[in-house]
């Protein structure tokens, strides 16, 4: 059966001479339209497997408002673009297309980029649907299991962590019994660690006694249907906030997905997912949660009839800590990975979820941010742990190398080929392998890696035919990618091949928080390494090393630490023995190559200022003495810039 293409183009000739193409590649073209009104009724009468996308249309609407339409109808689509400026990728890159062509354009272009698209969207629904399927398999596991409701939410909290990320996790009957919270919560303090949060806790926490938090059960309405909440307390009377203002305001959390499943008697379960990453949540993760429902009703029966006739049970004290024992090869893989900055635990989360599968995945961050390690953990724990990882340093192969160490060679393929020799990809047959600095490779070599993803085959140097291989490929890039492709640095085609599946690491700078951890992680590594005893980190260092914005990360970290242990006496605290520049966002920088690093540091720059203002006012955003006050600007555009800059709230609290 053909594949149907449906064109989006205003041009007459170019969407003639694409169907023309495709029609004489195999393709059925189902429709031209020139608008985004006359591609939606050609949709409607018939739908498209793959729509070709023009961004620039006639008419009000353009492409990129057509493409959020098709990614709700999970209809893949690819951009075509006259202008392939930085701007445009980055708006596109937000609609999540299967592909991106640039006019003009060759027919083979075209044609491979179809094929990747079909691709990714044929892999990506197959390991979508496994993935659900599996998640409501541990669902009615967990509702068939003999334990308590608490317990229960442990282990849900467990396994829906991946699908849905949270920092706080709550599971409530409604209507409220403004007499006793019967509320149970997890808040996330770690990969797979929890701390149970109930009434008691609560009201530690808060300060609250058991009348004022009454009064605010009371005022607390009660959401019947699934929605997104976005924290808004500031400036907010104390007497009128909700009960779940008041769990993102102490928590500080910044959003809240509520999804309730309704029982008998007018009774329902309500199940709550707090972020602290704003605008997280969005209508893919309550189309998922009501394919879950069925699974969902079956705990929320078990939460209801234990509410009513056990008796309560004791509570531990709010320090406990509760290990998931879900999924416990979690904890093996990551064993090299230190902290627990919300943002990492979210990348650690994708890097769990994409791990069963054959995915591609890519690692972007910044130099130093642990891409690596996050490598040989996705390794460690896929179906493959027990084959080959294989990594790769694309930037330190000279460039007339490149394919030789990668594919192999015969002997006497070139001067100085005295024997045969395996590649790379090949000595990862069966296993992992992992190619590091990928926006580094010539144009020549992306290609062929191109051809291999596609093909999932080799060539050797010199050889005369290709050698199937059955490799997994995780590639990681310090590069933007994006302005690459822009700039014509990097394959377009093989950009959207090889991000399927993108996990982005912070850098240092905005996870602070783990910086004490990190900090006694190495000095006690490197105090074992040189035989010395370690007597913890002085005042003035820990002050000084949280005052810096770390260029390098955590390499760079631990270089520092490293340094410092060498030169310490054995009898002495850590000191700092090397100048570190307070706050600088120049400092490390040694090359500003364009505009983009300048565009980089500014934003920096920017993003300190604020957070030291923050800092004053304790928080404060509105009123005589807000941030906004003394920064001159509206309140409003001090969220945004916030928001913008991934300012957030544990930063300067």
């Amino acid at each position: 059966m053909k594949k149907k293409i449906l064109i989006v183009e205003d041009e007459f000739i170019v969407a003639d001479d694409l169907q023309l193409t495709l029609e004489h590649a195999g393709y059925e073209v189902c429709g031209i339209a020139a608008t985004v009104n006359e591609a939606k009724e050609s949709i409607k009468k018939e739908r498209p497997g793959l729509v070709l996308l023009d961004i620039q249309l006639k008419g009000k609407l353009n492409g990129i408002d057509l493409a959020k339409e098709l990614k709700e109808e999970n209809i893949p689509f690819v951009y075509l673009s006259a202008n392939a400026n930085q701007k445009i990728l980055e708006l596109a890159k937000l609609t999540e297309p299967y592909g991106f062509l640039v006019k003009p354009f060759r027919e083979k272009d075209l044609l491979v980029s179809l094929d990747v698209a079909f691709y990714r969207h044929e892999h990506s629904l197959e390991a979508k649907l496994r993935q659900e399927a599996y998640l409501q398999k541990q669902l009615i596991e967990i509702s068939n299991e003999s334990l308590n409701a608490r317990e229960k939410l442990l282990k849900l909290a467990g396994v829906i962590q991946s699908y849905i990320p949270f920092d706080f996790i709550v599971s409530g009957i409604k209507p409220l019994n403004a007499e006793q919270l019967s509320d149970l919560g997890y808040l996330r303090i770690g990969f797979e660690e929890y701390q149970f949060i109930g009434e008691k806790e609560l009201r530690t926490i808060t300060g609250l006694s058991k009348i004022d938090l009454s009064l605010i059960i009371q005022n607390s309405p009660v959401n019947n249907k699934a929605c997104i909440l976005n924290n808004e307390t500031t400036g907010r009377k104390p007497e009128r906030i909700t009960l779940q203002e008041l769990v993102m305001d102490h928590f500080q959390l910044e959003t809240c997905l509520v999804f309730p499943v309704a029982l008998s008697y007018g009774l329902s379960v309500h199940y709550l997912f707090y972020s602290r990453s704003p605008n997280i949540y969005h209508k893919d993760h309550i189309d998922l949660l009501n394919r879950l429902k069925g699974a969902l009703e079956g705990l929320a029966e078990q939460t209801i009839s234990e509410s009513t006739s056990a008796p309560p049970e004791k509570t531990q004290p709010v320090s406990s800590l509760h290990k998931s024992a879900i999924n416990a090869a979690g904890h093996a893989g990551f064993k090299t990975i230190i902290g627990k900055h919300h943002l990492l635990l979210a990348a650690l989360d994708l890097a769990v979820q994409v791990a069963p599968y054959n995915t591609s995945v890519l690692i972007l961050g910044e130099s130093g941010t642990g891409k690596e390690k996050v490598a040989q953990s996705i390794h460690s724990l896929s179906p493959r742990a027990d084959q080959p990882f294989i990594k790769v340093n694309c930037a330190a192969i000279p460039e007339t190398l490149v394919e030789s160490e990668l594919f192999g060679h015969e002997k006497g393929a070139f001067t100085g080929a005295t024997e045969k020799r395996k590649g790379k990809f090949e000595q990862a047959n069966g296993g992992t392998i992992f190619l590091d600095e990928i926006g580094e490779l010539p144009l020549a070599m992306q290609v062929k890696l191109l051809r291999v993803l596609q093909e999932r085959e080799i060539e050797y140097v010199g050889g005369a035919a290709p050698l199937k291989i059955d490799v997994r490929i995780v590639a990681a890039t310090n590069r933007n990618l994006e302005h690459e492709v822009a700039q014509g640095n990097f394959r377009l085609d093989l950009y959207y091949r090889l991000n399927v599946f993108p996990v982005t690491l912070p850098p240092l700078r905005e996870r602070k928080t783990d910086i004490e951890s990190l900090i006694l992680f190495f000095a006690d590594k490197y105090s074992h390494a040189f035989h010395k005893t370690f007597n913890g980190i002085s005042p003035s260092m820990l002050e000084k090393m949280y005052a810096y914005n770390w260029p390098g990360n955590i390499r760079e970290l631990e270089n520092v630490v490293e340094q410092s242990v060498v030169l310490n006496d054995g009898r002495s605290p850590l000191q700092l023995m090397r100048k570190l520049i307070p706050g600088s966002a120049f400092a490390g920088r040694e090359n500003i190559s364009n505009l983009q690093d300048v565009k980089n540091i500014q934003q920096e720059t920017e993003r300190e200022y604020i957070i030291s203002i923050l800092k004053k006012t304790k928080g404060r955003i509105r009123g005589i003495n807000g941030a906004a006050g003394i920064l001159n600007i509206k309140p409003t555009t001090l969220e945004s810039k916030m928001v913008k800059l991934n300012i957030n709230k544990q930063e300067f609290f």
